[in-house]
């Protein structure tokens, strides 16, 4: 195996479930995030094996470019079937499952509310709070991602969470 394609494998190793996780709690259906994590890879092997001999300069980070095809992907896919909500994001799982069954009745529903409540945010905001809390991305990745500065999105990052924040204390 060439190491182009050595390169390519870790990348792919090391993303696939953190990408295939965003599409999916973005479009709520497993056929469909396949189908665009795998799209996701094609585009990024496509970029990769086009600029073979610039990879590492004009892609600092693999990670990031990956995450910005599939939120590209996912906001076509959006576009092309007219869909105006994102995925219903009940299948987060947003609880420990070590404490008590008193305290894990409070906790998920404390994880309902949170779920509830992520709906009604802005996508944008969605989208930030899943990469930063659910999938463990920085600040620095995420900006990349959104080609922001990192000011800009721990400033938008806080802003999501004091949205969210205000609309699980509606509840």
């Amino acid at each position: 195996m060439s190491s182009l394609h050595q390169k390519f494998s870790k990348t792919y190793d090391k993303n696939l479930k953190g990408i295939y996780r965003f599409i999916y709690f973005k479009v709520n259906s497993e056929q469909i995030a396949e189908d665009l994590c795998s799209e996701t890879f094609l585009r990024a092997w496509q970029a990769f094996n086009r600029d073979r001999n610039h990879f590492d300069r004009e892609i600092e980070n693999p990670r990031a470019f990956l995450y910005q095809i599939a939120r590209n992907l996912v906001i076509d896919h959006y576009k092309q079937k007219d869909r105006t909500r994102t995925a219903n994001i009940d299948d987060v799982v947003l609880t420990d499952q070590s404490p008590s069954p008193e305290e894990r009745a409070a906790i998920s529903s404390d994880a309902d509310n949170v779920k509830l409540a992520m709906q009604d945010l802005k996508q944008e905001y969605q989208d930030l709070i899943i990469w930063r809390h659910i999938e463990g991305l920085s600040c620095k990745e995420i900006a990349k991602i959104t080609n922001s500065s990192h000011g800009a999105t721990r400033a938008k990052l806080h802003r999501a969470l004091t949205a969210l924040k205000e609309k699980v204390e509606e509840a």
